[in-house]
């Protein structure tokens, strides 16, 4: 982690532009975390529950994708990087408060990065877990 204990590459202009765009939407805030991860919370809020009440399945993809995602573009930063495949894994309810995303890179190749992601509920019990395929792409100017 650099000095700021934010992955390296995620300066204040990206997180700027984030606040725009469905990171934003959602209510993701990145914070510090252990050097080479990324640590993503968010309050769940009634908009962020099913049905039943928890927090929705895709609330869980989108934070864990958003997390996976920050430890890839932190790996390469003079690169762009784009989910090419996602799995996920529920394993308990997450229904109040605040929950946490830790995601690490584990394999990188010259177009591929690998990467599993946590969230957890604000008590520290596991909410769900996902590994994520990343493809590298050639910045556009």
């Amino acid at each position: 982690m650099e000095e700021n204990n934010r992955p390296p590459g995620s300066d204040e202009s990206m997180l700027e532009r984030a606040r725009s765009t469905f990171w934003g939407y959602l209510g993701c805030e990145l914070v510090p975390g252990h050097e080479h991860e990324a640590v993503v919370e968010l309050d769940i809020r009634e908009h962020h529950r099913n049905l039943i009440g928890i927090m929705h399945g895709g609330v869980h993809t989108a934070l864990l994708d958003s997390a996976m995602g920050l430890a890839a573009m932190a790996a390469r930063p003079d690169e762009d990087v784009v989910t090419s495949s996602l799995n996920i894994h529920f394993t308990s309810p997450a229904r109040a408060g605040r929950v946490r995303a830790i995601a690490t890179v584990v394999h990188m190749s010259r177009r591929t990065i690998t990467t599993e992601g946590r969230l957890f509920t604000e008590d520290g019990k596991l909410s769900s877990m996902a590994t994520a395929s990343f493809r590298v792409i050639d910045r556009k100017s």
